[in-house]
């Protein structure tokens, strides 16, 4: 039971790493001067893609955590 869950914890790992590094940077725009506006109001929601990958990103964060407590106990 515990080197199954080992075997799902790496791979969520990797995934979550892969997931991560495929985001853009929340500081992609800020070399060319935009205005006040853009910065004070915020850009539009992220679409697509971008939003896509953020609710992977939390949920692969929370099957982590989940994870890593759940193997920690069982370890022990």
């Amino acid at each position: 039971m515990a080197v199954a869950l080992k075997i799902v914890l790496v791979i969520i790992c990797i995934a979550l790493i892969g997931i991560v590094l495929l985001q853009s940077g929340k500081s992609a725009g800020l070399g060319s001067i935009s205005g006040g506006a853009e910065q004070i109001m915020g850009k539009a929601k992220a679409r697509g893609i971008d939003a896509v990958l953020n609710k992977v990103t939390i949920v692969l964060a929370a099957l982590f955590i989940v994870l890593s407590i759940t193997v920690a106990y069982i370890v022990k």
